[in-house]
């Protein structure tokens, strides 16, 4: 099978037979293209087939209201004791409304999970899911909160109660793979799904995960679970991709895949990139102190801006909105 990978940029110098990229800031002249047995070089973008050319070029419909002609960042809220990064501070319903609205001032949607998927966590019951997390949502609405919500969860009872709480979008990390129910309700609801990569459950994930090609392994896992959910009912204009950067991946496989985030294009949906504090940067950034990535986490933000990438999953909103505005502006000139 043979993909395409193509090669963003954002120059102001941009050629006249230079394609758009997903409809967004980035445009495109060359493609590399990509096999199991490697790169087989750089193609002229003019000389894709049709298709392929369309699922690259067309501009993405909004999700959740918002366009995909900027990059748009999604405001981390863990509502548990036990996530890698701040398990436990937002656990308190005070403490949650409150970094809640913090975040909605610089992001452009919030995700709200119940369940801890860092790696060696355990499962969460449902009911004690669904406790941790409907009623956040439905408080944030009756205050007046606007801003669209996710609720990041594997489990259908868990999105259930989420949308009737108010939840605009559902946040799977195992692409409706856990709970059958999952796909035919997010159907029936009309919502927008992202659908992540995962090798693993969250308890084994990081025991020795092994790839034949990773960037290849994850785009045909992705491009599987889209088509799995078109057959469940849900349209490929609601349907989110996500690597799964952390989730059953090395430093190496980790790193592989922002190199190669502009491949997910092919797909014909629009990506989300979640780094923000992982292990990874960490090792890479000799960072320990998960609060102190922040750096890194712009650092791998901004390269996948490079290539396109539309959705941004994020602990500091404010510090990324920042950090995108005038990369945007150098950028765009």
């Amino acid at each position: 099978m043979i993909r395409y990978r193509p090669i963003a940029q954002t120059d102001v110098a941009r050629p006249k037979d230079a394609l758009p990229l997903a409809g967004g800031w980035c445009w495109f002249d060359r493609v590399e293209v990509l096999t199991r047995a490697g790169s087989q070089g750089l193609l002229p973008a003019r000389e894709l087939p049709s298709g392929i050319a369309d699922r690259l070029t067309t501009v993405r419909p909004p999700i959740v209201g918002l366009t995909m002609d900027a990059p748009r960042l999604m405001g981390i809220l863990n509502v548990t004791p036990d996530s890698f990064s701040d398990g436990g501070r937002f656990a308190d319903d005070e403490a949650a409304l409150a970094q809640a609205s913090l975040l909605a001032e610089h992001s452009d949607i919030l995700d709200i999970g119940g369940e801890s998927t860092r790696p060696g966590a355990a499962e969460v019951d449902p009911a004690e899911e669904c406790a941790r997390t409907a009623p956040l949502i439905a408080a944030l609405r009756q205050g007046g909160l606007a801003t669209p919500i996710s609720i990041d969860t594997r489990k259908s009872t868990v999105a259930q109660a989420a949308i009737a709480a108010g939840a605009s979008m559902v946040n799977d990390v195992a692409a409706l793979t856990y709970d059958p129910a999952l796909g035919p309700l997010v159907a029936a609801a009309r919502l927008p799904v992202c659908l992540m990569h995962a090798q693993g459950a969250p308890a084994t994930m990081q025991a020795d995960p092994r790839y034949d090609d990773v960037l290849l392994d994850v785009y045909d896992y992705l491009e599987g679970r889209v088509a799995a959910a078109e057959a469940t009912g849900i349209a490929r204009d609601r349907i989110i991709v996500d690597p799964g950067i952390g989730f059953g991946k090395t430093v190496a496989h980790n790193l592989a895949l922002i190199r190669g985030l502009s491949l997910f294009h092919g797909l014909g949906c629009p990506i989300l990139l979640g780094a923000s504090r992982k292990r990874f940067i960490g090792e890479v950034g000799e960072a320990p102190d998960t609060d102190r990535r922040g750096p890194g986490t712009i650092a791998v933000t901004l390269a996948g801006i490079a290539q396109g990438v539309q959705f941004h999953r994020v602990h500091d909103s404010a510090e990324a909105r920042q950090a995108v505005r005038l990369w945007m502006a150098a950028a765009q000139g």
